[in-house]
């Protein structure tokens, strides 16, 4: 138990990126002085720039899990954050949230020293992501039409007032695609919109049958799983924005979030009951009436968010209705890991974004008291 608490003290060495800059704005959160010894000796810090995945398999049952300081505690933000992402690259990770910031951490797990925060003024932020070539932040709010980018490369924030083609009240729910230089929309009455950024225009939309309630790409980026409100999923084909097929979600009275595996094996749906149902991708793909491999039961509240680790060994799940409600799925055994959250005290509280960092070895969320709780997975030897 005491495992759990102590801070996880990795001396990673992070990858400096142009705009990884310590330009003297960065508060260095003091560490707590603890230098214990640490049992499972870490070398992540030596491996950093040596990405090999791990060899065995991760085993079910109990998590080898390390509580670190939260990924903001060099600035936590002052309401509810909305987003927490690693960037694919650079040992960072990107907050944000309704009191209308962004900022960068470099990710060591000990002091997670801030390395900018960016201020939109009069702009709660719905929800940020990094650009696909992770250069660019993409920054959405509530009820605005308008979005905002932040040029990390040249520290410029450039508003994007409008879109061609795109007869929508406001810009609040988006994906980056997998495939280069475009977001994906979600807009009213099961509008989805794939716009480019190169030239701020919509490329083309495509309608679902009720409203969308969540997007996930297949790993090639080619096909498209869309959930509605109504419980039904439909595959579009990316390539001729054709619906190659449509099912309903077992069991689903109202949809409420969907993710894919990036080994192309998994489909997970979450429904307002909590019950996130996991199917074989290639079922989704190919039948009409696919049978989930299992119904996971844990959340008794709205499973709004759902995310696959990358190497396709975990479904993290959670609601934001409920304080703790985040559970990890061992996907080899379809079970859920059962030390995960520890029981003893919040540390969660109410999460609305989950992520993974690369290759694992990182597990963080954005959560209603504006931190970014933060876990090592020990199992995973890599960032």
């Amino acid at each position: 138990e005491e495992e759990e608490d102590e801070e996880a003290h990795q001396e990673l060495q992070p990858r400096k990126d142009a705009w990884v800059d310590d330009d003297g704005d960065d508060d260095d959160a003091a560490a707590d002085d603890d230098d214990d010894e640490d049992e499972d000796e870490d070398d992540l810090l030596r491996r950093t720039g040596n990405f090999v995945a791990s060899s065995e398999s991760l085993p079910g049952g109990i998590l080898r899990v390390k509580k670190c300081l939260p990924a903001n505690s060099a600035r936590p933000s002052e309401d509810r954050l909305t987003t927490v992402q690693f960037h694919s690259s650079a040992q960072v990770i990107l907050t944000a949230g309704l009191d209308q910031s962004l900022s960068l951490f470099q990710v060591d797990g000990k002091t997670n020293p801030k390395i900018q925060s960016i201020h939109l003024e009069r702009f709660p932020i719905h929800k940020a992501q990094f650009s696909l070539d992770g250069e660019t932040v993409i920054a959405t709010s509530l009820k605005n039409k308008m979005f905002y980018l932040y040029d990390m490369m040249d520290g410029r924030v450039v508003p994007v007032h409008s879109i061609r083609g795109l007869n929508e009240a406001r810009v609040k729910e988006f994906c980056v695609c997998p495939d280069g230089g475009e977001l994906l929309l979600t807009g009213t009455n099961g509008y989805l919109h794939l716009l480019t950024l190169k030239t701020n225009e919509v490329i083309r939309s495509l309608k679902i049958n009720g409203d969308v309630s969540g997007v996930a790409f297949s790993h090639d980026g080619r096909k498209l799983f869309v959930n509605s409100e109504e419980g039904e999923v439909c595959v579009w084909d990316l390539r001729n924005s054709r619906c190659i097929n449509r099912f309903s979600d077992d069991g689903c009275v109202r949809g409420t979030s969907i993710a894919t595996s990036r080994n192309g094996r998994y489909l997970a749906c979450g429904s307002q009951s909590g019950v996130v149902n996991i199917y074989s991708q290639e079922a989704c793909l190919n039948s009409a009436n696919p049978k989930p491999l299992k119904a996971v039961m844990n959340l008794l509240t709205s499973a709004t968010s759902l995310t696959f680790n990358p190497s396709s060994e975990i479904l993290a799940i959670a609601s934001r209705v409920e304080d703790e409600a985040v559970r990890l799925v061992h996907l080899s055994s379809l079970t859920v890991f059962s030390n995960f959250p520890v029981a003893k005290r919040k540390v969660i509280y109410r999460s609305s974004c989950l992520d993974f960092s690369p290759h694992s070895g990182f597990f963080s969320l954005a959560n209603n008291k504006g931190h970014a709780p933060l876990f090592r997975l020990l199992h995973y030897k890599d960032f």
